[in-house]
């Protein structure tokens, strides 16, 4: 039976056996029984990792007993709209250009604890311990972002809105004027502005449909 491990452009747990095309850490979320338990924020580390077991960690199952749970997203656009970041140890040469594009954006070399610290403030609300959300214009927002449109989490991809589904992209439609919910954390929104771009589902690149 899938575990509820694979996660939303909006946060929440999908179980479905399809990993999709990254693995994510948190720490260890799930109990004995291999559920998914109440402290989804207990780590402010939260990375996107390649599917590839690292080496001397064979990959055991899901929720091996004394192991993280291995979280997974379609692709990295839904990983960074969920509030993570690219793991420096499996990829390490992604991280670096990421660390740099955070420079950029906020005008110093980070420490990855700094990155981590404010990615937590970013999508927490500590009141509620709930997911943080802000609001922006749609056309400013950069390639790789997540938005809600029409109740529907959509990415942005040029002059197009890509619907997300737990199966991938549906048809585009246009890039529209106005406000809207930004699922995607704010941090991250200004690191893509610098010119970092999560990986995509190739299918997001397609020129027609």
């Amino acid at each position: 039976m899938p575990r509820p491990n694979r996660i939303q452009p909006d946060g929440t747990f999908l179980a479905t056996p399809a990993q999709g095309g990254f693995m994510g850490n948190r720490g260890r979320l799930h109990d004995a029984t291999g559920s998914i338990g109440p402290g989804l924020w207990q780590t402010k580390l939260w990375l996107t990792c390649t599917l590839r077991p690292k080496p001397g960690r064979p990959l055991q199952g899901v929720t091996p007993p004394n192991g993280y749970t291995r979280l997974f997203f379609h692709d990295e656009a839904v990983a960074c709209a969920a509030g993570h970041r690219p793991c420096a140890e499996c990829r390490r040469a992604v991280y670096d250009d990421f660390r740099a594009a955070w420079a950029r954006a906020f005008g110093q070399i980070p420490k990855a604890t700094q990155i981590d610290a404010t990615l937590h403030a970013a999508r927490i609300d500590p009141a509620t311990r709930r997911p943080r959300r802000h609001l922006a214009p749609v056309e400013t927002l950069p390639d790789g972002a997540f938005l809600l449109w029409q109740d529907r989490p959509h990415l942005v991809q040029g002059d197009r809105l890509l619907p997300y589904t737990p199966q991938g992209y549906a048809a585009p439609v246009p890039r529209p004027h106005g406000i809207a919910t930004i699922l995607t954390p704010e941090p991250l929104i200004r690191v893509m502005r610098q010119g970092w771009h999560p990986l995509l589902d190739p299918a997001a690149d397609r020129p027609n449909w």
